[in-house]
C-alpha cells in the first residue's frame, strides 16, 4: 500500500523555492509589481561541451540494439569477496586473471556493446600482455569507467547515504579519457526503509547531476545511476511512488546544469517489489510499473536505458527485461548487470585454468540471453535452477 507521504525527516522544497539547492528571497508583493513590467535582458545561453558530437555517437553506440552493458567495475575488495567464494585469494594476478577471462570471451561484442571498468582494469593488461582496453576495442566494445568514490554517512538525514567523489573528478575525467575510456558510471542509493528523506534524495540528485556535467565536459557519456535499492519490505506501489520523486529530482538537476540529453544513459532500477515483500508480481507487472516510471519521468531525448539487476536472479533479469521489450520504446532498453551476467561464469571457474572456456561459455550463454530479451525475443528455454537463484544482499555495496 502506498505511503501517504512520500518523504520523511526533512522537509520537500517546492522548485519555484530554490535553484541549485540555494532558497531565493520571496519578494513582495510591491517588488513583484514592478518586475512585471518587460525589461530588456540578454538571451539565456547554454553552452554545449566540445565533446558534444562525440558523446551522442558514443551514446548510440552503447545503445545499439542487441546488445548491453557488462558492469564489471566491482572495486578490488568486492572482487576480492567475489574471488574468497571460489576459493581464491585477493590478489592482482587473481583479479587480472577473471578480467582476462571476461574481456577475451570470443565474440562477446556481438552481446556487449560497453564495459564498465574499475581504475585497476582500465590500466590493466590481460595475463598475455594485451591492455585490456585494447582488447575490448577490438571486441568492438566500448570501454567505461566507474568513478564515483563510495558511499559514506549523509549528515542530517535518517542514517541515509551520499556518494562522493566530485573533488578531482574533472582531472581524473581527462585522464581516463586519454587512457580510453568513452563513458563513465557513479552510482548513488536511495533507501525506502530509511525513509527515503528530502535531504537524500536532493543530494543524490544534485552529484549526479553535477557528475553528468563534468563528464561531459572531459569527453566522457556519463551514465546516471541512482540506485533505489530492494532492501525492504514495501509493495511494488511503494518502489514506483518513490522513484517517481527521484528521477523527477535527478532531471531537474541535470536541466539546471546544462547536460546535454542525447549524450547520457541512464542505469535506473527496476520497479519491483522490495525483496522482502511478500507479494511477488510477475514480469509483466514489473514491465509494465516500470515503464509507465519511465514514460512519465524520462524525455525521449536520452538514448539508453540500461538497467541494473539489483540483487535479482540471472532469469529474473533477463525475465523482466524481455517483458519490457514486447512493445516499441522511445528509448534503447537494455542492460548494464554484474552479478546477473557473472555470477555462473565465476562459479563455473573457479579459479581453475582449465576452466577457462566453460566459464567463458556461461558468460556468452548469459549474455545471449540478455541480448534476446533486450530485442524481446527472450523464452527461458533451458535455464539451469543455479541460474533461477536470487543473489539480493541486504545493504549490498561494492
Amino acid at each position: 500500500m502506498a505511503s501517504a507521504s512520500l518523504l520523511k525527516s526533512s522537509p520537500v522544497l517546492d522548485k519555484p523555492d530554490f535553484v541549485k539547492g540555494q532558497p531565493l528571497l520571496r519578494l513582495q508583493p510591491a517588488v513583484l509589481a514592478v518586475r512585471s513590467h518587460p525589461v530588456s535582458s540578454s538571451p539565456l545561453s547554454i553552452r554545449a561541451s566540445s565533446y558534444a558530437d562525440e558523446l551522442v555517437k558514443t551514446a548510440k553506440t552503447v545503445a545499439s540494439p542487441g546488445r548491453g552493458i557488462l558492469a564489471m567495475d566491482e572495486s578490488n575488495a568486492t572482487c576480492g569477496k567475489r574471488l574468497a567464494s571460489i576459493g581464491l585469494e585477493n590478489t592482482e594476478a587473481n583479479r587480472q586473471a577473471y578480467r582476462t577471462l571476461l574481456v577475451t570471451a570470443p565474440g562477446l561484442g556481438q552481446y556487449i556493446s560497453g564495459a564498465i571498468l574499475f581504475e585497476e582494469t582500465l590500466y590493466q593488461s590481460t595475463v598475455d600482455g594485451r591492455k585490456i582496453v585494447d582488447v575490448l576495442v577490438e571486441q568492438g566494445i566500448v570501454p567505461g569507467i566507474k568513478v564515483d568514490k563510495g558511499l559514506v554517512p549523509l549528515a542530517g538525514s535518517n542514517n541515509e547515504s551520499w556518494c562522493q567523489g566530485l573533488d578531482g573528478l574533472a582531472s581524473r575525467s581527462a585522464s581516463y579519457y586519454q587512457q580510453g575510456a568513452r563513458f563513465a558510471k557513479w552510482r548513488t542509493i536511495v533507501s525506502i526503509p530509511n525513509g527515503p528523506s528530502a535531504l537524500a534524495v536532493k543530494e543524490a540528485a544534485w552529484g549526479l547531476a553535477r557528475y553528468a556535467a563534468i563528464s561531459q565536459d572531459n569527453g566522457l557519456v556519463p551514465i546516471v545511476e541512482p540506485e533505489i535499492l530492494l532492501d525492504g519490505e514495501h509493495g511494488i506501489e511503494r518502489t514506483f511512488e518513490v522513484a517517481q520523486k527521484v528521477w523527477a529530482e535527478v532531471f531537474f538537476y541535470l536541466a539546471e546544469n546544462n547536460v546535454l540529453f542525447e549524450g547520457i544513459l541512464l542505469k535506473p532500477s527496476m520497479v519491483t517489489p522490495g525483496a522482502e515483500c511478500k507479494d511477488k508480481v510477475a514480469p509483466e507487472v514489473v514491465a509494465s510499473y516500470t515503464l509507465n516510471l519511465l514514460k512519465r519521468r524520462i524525455p525521449p531525448a536520452v538514448p539508453g536505458i540500461m538497467f541494473l539487476s539489483g540483487g535479482q536472479s540471472e532469469v529474473e533479469a533477463t525475465l523482466n527485461l524481455n517483458a519490457m521489450n514486447q512493445a516499441p520504446n522511445p528509448w534503447h532498453v537494455s542492460f548494464s548487470y554484474a552479478r546477473a551476467l557473472q555470477n555462473t561464469c565465476l562459479k563455473t571457474w573457479g579459479g581453475r585454468p582449465e576452466n577457462v572456456k566453460a566459464a567463458q561459455d556461461a558468460l556468452l550463454l548469459r549474455a545471449k540471453a540478455n541480448s534476446l530479451a533486450q530485442l524481446g525475443k527472450y523464452t527461458g528455454e533451458g535455464e539451469s535452477e543455479e541460474a533461477k537463484e536470487g543473489m539480493f544482499v541486504k545493504g549490498y555495496s561494492y
